[in-house]
């Protein structure tokens, strides 16, 4: 009857704390919008994608996949990432291990000492372990013993920490898969960036050449009377803004080789480049698909769905701390005052097992403040996703704009070239010939050199689209 009415009382106790436990404060939780255009202005419904495309048959330049192929081995952030991914695996066997029973091994030994007239001692004194023999004293003590302890996940609290923990791991691979097209893409960048000086470097010496000729020419003028000191010193000047232009072309050089050797993961030396074929390179025919395939595409995009989902799953297990959590300890052993007693069974068998319901009732503040701050993450996860998805729309948007109006400007740059190259040639004729100005032929050649430097920065731009529109359409991880 007795016993009937402790194992009432524990039940209604246990009531008492699930009640207690339940009770939580509701936070709201924020849904992300996935919705996004149809297309891309003045795109149409394209299927095809290139951000689908291998990046070693985006770009064909034998130099550039060289490149490539030592900077995904040797660059430092890339490899920094691929730690992170490490730590983030080991995230998940941890909170793995959490819900899992724990088991482990105990030994000890110690001795201990009473007085004979204290209560524990005068004790000891009169009690018999074997006929004739009182309790040794000093009284030693050995034991060994297996224990156990395992908290029973009823809420799935420990599941839902685990199940975050592995999206996280999931999103850190992805954020290493946008780190791989960041660096491709940067390298590339940076590669025909330096083509592009190279090409203004020889257009530099190539205008050096001319205007020399040119100052020649008006030296021999000035002899003849037909122009004055003036004129040799514009020339004169004209000649020395070029070459001060020349140094810092080639500093510009210097610092491009030295920002894809650091991207290399390597100390400065020279890039093994083709500098002749940039001007005739044609960017290749890019497909933009549909918007809705930057879903699976970007990875930065998947990474924040990842995130995104964790964000949920932490609210879940900060909400099941609330509630009343069950334990289940037990131990096995063996413990006696003598090593030769101590394999004895039954009489130095030693076992136990408990069970503990907690739930918290007073001061849930600490608790409070965690189900709080996971809502609050939950809602910075899902404007992250939204912004996110956002600007890679933009980006892709923007590169395609880019192409269609850097390759309109090019052709029409390059027929500016064409004719001022004529009228450098026609401005000499007429100099010569005393029918035109020497300042005509000055500014014939800085426009000349200028227009040459537009079109060659033009070229860049064209190019800096086609390796930016790969990126931003989640090109080069796979």
């Amino acid at each position: 009857m007795k016993n009937n009415r402790n194992i009432k009382y524990a039940g209604l106790a246990c009531v008492m704390l699930s009640i207690a436990g339940c009770k939580t404060a509701s936070i709201a939780e924020k849904t992300e919008n996935r919705t996004v255009p149809e297309n891309y202005a003045d795109n149409g419904l394209d299927t095809l994608n290139t951000g689908k495309v291998k990046w070693r048959s985006y770009f064909t330049d034998e130099n550039l996949e060289n490149l490539i192929d030592i900077a995904l081995k040797n660059n430092q952030e890339l490899n920094i990432t691929l730690q992170e991914i490490e730590i983030a695996k080991s995230e998940v066997k941890a909170r793995k291990g959490e819900y899992l029973p724990f088991v482990g091994f105990s030994a000890g030994a110690d001795l201990t000492k009473s007085g004979r007239y204290t209560s524990t001692g005068s004790g000891e004194a009169t009690t018999e372990i074997m006929p004739g023999r009182e309790t040794p004293d000093p009284l030693p003590n050995y034991r060994f013993a297996l224990t156990s302890s395992w908290e029973i996940d009823i809420w799935n609290k420990l599941h839902n920490a685990k199940k975050a923990a592995l999206n996280r791991y999931l999103g850190s691979i992805e954020g290493k898969n946008f780190v791989i097209t960041n660096l491709i893409a940067e390298i590339a960048d940076s590669y025909y960036e330096l083509l592009a000086l190279d090409n203004q470097l020889e257009i530099i010496k190539q205008n050096i050449d001319i205007q020399t000729n040119a100052l020649r020419v008006v030296k021999i003028q000035k002899e003849a009377a037909r122009v004055n000191e003036l004129a040799v010193r514009r020339f004169e000047a004209q000649i020395l803004s070029t070459q001060s232009l020349q140094f810092d072309i080639q500093q510009q050089i210097t610092e491009t080789e030295n920002k894809i050797n650091f991207l290399l993961g390597r100390f400065p030396q020279k890039i093994t480049r083709s500098s002749n074929t940039f001007s005739t390179i044609t960017p290749a025919d890019v497909h933009a698909g549909v918007p809705s395939q930057l879903l699976e595409n970007r990875p930065d995009i998947k990474k924040a769905e990842m995130e995104l989902i964790a964000a949920k799953l932490d609210i879940k297990a900060a909400k099941a701390k609330f509630y009343p959590s069950l334990g289940i300890s037990a131990g096995i052993g063996y413990e006696a005052f003598n090593t030769k007693y101590l394999l004895t069974s039954p009489e130095s068998l030693l076992y136990s097992i408990a069970g503990d319901l907690v739930a918290p009732l007073i001061n849930r503040n600490a608790i409070k403040a965690e189900y709080f701050t996971a809502g609050a993450k939950q809602i910075q996860a899902v404007y992250n996703y939204e912004r996110t998805l956002i600007n890679a729309y933009v980006e892709v948007a923007n590169q395609l704009s880019k192409i269609q109006n850097t390759a309109k400007s090019y052709d029409l740059k390059s027929k500016q070239v064409q004719a001022l190259n004529e009228s450098i040639q026609i401005s000499n004729n007429l100099f010569s010939s005393a029918r035109a100005d020497y300042m005509e032929v000055l500014l014939t050649q800085k426009d000349a050199l200028e227009s040459k430097f537009e079109l060659i920065e033009t070229k860049k731009q064209q190019m800096n689209a086609f390796v930016n529109v790969y990126r931003a359409l989640g090109g080069g991880w796979n």
